[in-house]
């Protein structure tokens, strides 16, 4: 069984890629060190007790005045930058993930629908697709987050309410690809003879849809919504950086960017470089994934 498993071709795609394999492991130890956060790093950002400004805006250990306690050196308020980077890359794994998974149910739902069922219903979700698709992503998710802080103004709902709207304005403005992915996939399917033969035998068109089309179009799905991973990760990280995404107190990747973009003309390089470079490996990691599955899926270059 482990044999016959080592013999499916996306596996064997995987152990002759070295550029996958690289990227793999990169996304696994950032993903491992957001995920154990609490127990790698060194210290707890949101703990104000454990908080010392004495140690505010320390440079990198290797430099003079640096410390090994805070290797990757301090912010301005005295918090160790390598366990905020841990801490701030949870929320940008969460926002990035999450997001997709909402975009992508929301997609293959609409492309499901607008591809089998046709008609006006097609007509109106692929004209409301290509009006999105006119304008880009982020100014997108910047309308939705701004409309919907504005209709949550009057409520005081905390972080989770941010990040919630955060996810729901970078899904929104992400479904297009799935649903235009997912549609022409369908318009296919739906002319062939198992699909044929269910109609005729009765098998409700709901069944259809969901046990013999869907299977067959969720790879171009899977590839995408890997590769929209770090979109979204980016997008965050934009919003955040713009101070219209997660909240100050709860620091992202573009949280930490956005707040040492304040002191790097007085010389804290360290408070932009390492969460920006954090950013870089974890979205290139994914986007090189994301290549070599579209590759591995694709049965011309078997």
């Amino acid at each position: 069984m482990f044999a016959s498993w080592l013999d499916h071709p996306v596996v064997y795609s995987f152990t002759r890629s070295r550029l996958a394999q690289s990227a793999g492991l990169i996304a696994l130890v950032m993903v491992l060190g957001a995920v154990f956060a609490p127990w790698l790093a060194p210290s707890n950002p949101f703990d104000l007790a454990s908080l010392d400004l004495n140690d505010a805006l320390l440079p990198p250990a290797w430099q003079e005045q640096g410390s090994w306690k805070y290797w990757l050196g301090t912010d301005d308020q005295g918090r160790d930058v390598f366990s905020t980077i841990l801490y701030g890359s949870r929320i940008s794994l969460l926002v990035g993930v999450s997001s997709v998974l909402l975009a992508m149910f929301l997609g293959v739902s609409l492309g499901l629908i607008s591809g089998f069922v046709g008609g006006r219903i097609d007509a109106v979700i692929m004209r409301v697709a290509d009006v999105q698709l006119s304008f880009p992503a982020i100014l997108i998710a910047l309308l939705i987050d701004g409309v919907a802080r504005a209709v949550f103004a009057q409520q005081n709902h905390g972080d989770s309410m941010a990040i919630l709207v955060l996810i729901g304005s970078i899904s929104l403005a992400n479904w297009v690809s799935y649903a235009r992915t997912v549609r022409g996939s369908t318009l296919v399917e739906k002319n062939k003879e198992y699909v044929q033969a269910a109609r005729v035998i009765g098998v409700p068109a709901l069944s259809i849809m969901l046990r013999h089309v869907l299977p067959n179009v969720t790879g171009p799905v899977l590839v995408i919504a890997t590769i929209n991973i770090a979109t979204a990760i980016i997008t965050e990280a934009t919003l955040s950086f713009l101070g219209v995404g997660v909240p100050p107190t709860t620091p992202s990747l573009g949280t930490m960017i956005n707040n040492g973009n304040n002191f790097l003309y007085s010389g804290e390089w360290w408070l932009v470089v390492f969460p920006g470079l954090g950013l870089v490996l974890l979205c290139m990691s994914v986007n090189l994934l994301g290549d070599w599955l579209r590759d591995a899926l694709n049965p011309r270059l078997q």
